[in-house]
Parts: C-alpha cells; structure tokens; sequence
C-alpha cells in the first residue's frame, strides 16, 4: 500500500466510530472478509466479530477515543504502531502496541498487545 500511514488511521478512525451502520460501512472498507482481532481481553473473526468487539469497547468506555501515539512501521506484509485509550482531555486509561498482517491495501489480522492499563482508583 502506497499510503500505509492513512490506512492505519482509518483503522483507527474505525475504532473511534460509534454510529454502527457507518461502522460497519469502515469495517468492510478496511477489513479483508476473513479478519482475525485478539488482544488480552478480546477476540473477534471475520467482519462482524470486528464490529462486535469495538462496540463492546464503547460500551466499556463510553466518550473515550483512541490515538495513534507513534509513526507506523512495516516490512512485507507486516505492520505496527503505537496507540492509546482516553476521555477527552483525560490521560489514557490503556495504551499498548498493535501488530498487523495485511493482504493487499486491507487488514488480514491484528494482534494488540497492553502496555499500560489503568488502575481504578480505591
């Protein structure tokens, strides 16, 4: 892909999106049909397990948005950056580091790992 940067910040972008129809409409756009997403707390296959786990996260974290915190990397058909989780104005309840594999100009994979997960307050 010429322009690796903007795709990840569609994939980003996609994150953010709480309207489900354009959602969705992201979703089909970025992800091929047989995508995989893992991370430590969540896993989802195929484009509406896609969607599934990103309404999970805005249920979980309602007006928080994520943010591609480092340039985006890559080799072949792989792909990593950096991001974080926050309200608005607040610091980043998590932050981690996402590796992808592409097919083309489309997500095939991505695979999320946690660098920092806020602890509640007691």
């Amino acid at each position: 892909m010429s322009n690796l940067t903007e795709l990840i910040d569609r994939y980003i972008a996609m994150s953010n999106e709480t309207d489900p129809d354009r959602r969705r409409t992201l979703i089909a756009n970025l992800w091929t049909q047989d995508a995989h997403y893992l991370d430590p707390v969540l896993q989802g296959e195929g484009q509406s397990g896609i969607d599934e786990i990103v309404a999970v996260v805005h249920q979980r974290f309602p007006g928080h948005r994520f943010r591609r915190t480092s340039d985006v990397d890559s080799h072949h058909d792989r792909v990593r950056f950096s991001w974080e989780l926050a309200p608005e104005g607040g610091a980043a309840v998590v932050s981690g580091i996402d590796f992808g594999i592409l097919a083309g100009d489309r997500l095939r994979m991505v695979t999320g790992f946690f660098d920092h997960v806020a602890t509640a307050a007691s």
